[in-house]
């Protein structure tokens, strides 16, 4: 692997980026959670199977692969099945059992140009600096190489953040960060063209998962080890006043007839290529030989559902 390792000069410098993180309790509580099995799997399992789809989509084949810091072995494994694969590196947020290196996304240590594809799932999210994130990957593809991401932003936890924000308001006369901010779906698209990407393309799945109550989706994200880990969080113990109220709000306004709760997860999926001179390119404003009208053979401004 020496050969994708970049030498110093390729790294990027440092940002100033404002932290939202805390990275030292989000390692211990990503650490805790994966020695105790990880939590269960079933968005990892579906972002695998949509991974699968979208590459499936794309019929040239992939040389050099990464696995940029994704939760789970399913991206990777994704990848090794791909029909015609070629080499694949997993890199990891923290040392585990079936990574290549150790890595942090912002600041990624490969040279420019060292795959045809890249790919993350489930953990970009989590970077302080998602710009310096998606400029490195921008870096370290090859022309016409490949970029596909999947991370949680838009409406995610938004039950959760509205009842937490209600009962604290109610109990405690104030309200703290819980939840992490998540990225409009728009932005994210914006993010990639900032980065130099080609064609680039986000769109969101929604996932609608019910539990039996709010405590059980709260076990689900302590299993996850994605409890509030921001920098700017209370760091006293949640009243139990706190906690009793935000359970009862969840249920009286998010619960369905059955009494199950309902918890949004929002995956936004990102996709971009590195430019390369046979690629696709949109016209130029103005530059249509033919009008719309024309075409749908409707007067000029009468089109059809108009009105």
């Amino acid at each position: 692997m020496g050969d994708l390792i970049a030498a110093a000069a390729y790294l990027s410098p440092m940002t100033t980026v404002p932290a939202l993180i805390d990275r030292r309790a989000l390692g211990l509580r990503l650490t805790r959670a994966a020695s105790a099995g990880g939590g269960p799997d079933f968005l990892r399992r579906r972002v695998a199977e949509d991974l699968e789809d979208r590459l499936a989509a794309t019929l040239r084949p992939f040389g050099d692969a990464l696995d940029l810091v994704s939760a789970g072995a399913e991206a990777a494994a994704v990848l090794r099945a791909r029909p015609g694969a070629g080499r694949v590196v997993r890199a990891a947020a923290r040392a585990e059992a079936g990574a290549d290196l150790v890595c942090d996304p912002a600041a990624s240590p490969f040279a420019p140009e060292s795959f045809d594809l890249v790919v993350s799932s489930l953990a970009l999210q989590l970077v302080d600096d998602l710009p310096g994130a998606l400029a490195q990957v921008r870096r370290m593809l090859r022309p016409d190489g490949l970029f596909l991401a999947a991370l949680l932003g838009g409406e995610t936890l938004t039950e959760l953040r509205q009842a937490f924000a209600a009962a604290e308001g109610e109990v405690e006369g104030g309200l703290s960060p819980r939840v992490l901010p998540f990225a409009d779906v728009r932005a994210l698209g914006a993010l990639l063209q900032r980065a130099g990407f080609a064609l680039p393309v986000a769109d969101v799945d929604r996932v609608t998962v019910r539990y039996p109550h709010a405590l059980a989706l709260m076990a689900d994200l302590r299993a996850w080890g994605a409890t509030n880990v921001l920098l700017e969080r209370r760091r006293g113990p949640l009243r139990r006043a706190t906690l009793a109220r935000a359970i009862a709000l969840y249920a009286e306004r998010f619960a369905d007839a059955d009494g199950r709760v309902r918890a949004t997860f929002d995956v936004a999926w990102l996709s971009g290529w590195a430019p390369h001179p046979e690629q696709q390119k949109p016209l130029k404003p103005g530059s249509a030989r033919a009008r719309l009208a024309d075409a749908l053979g409707v007067p000029e401004g009468e089109f059809p559902g108009k009105g």
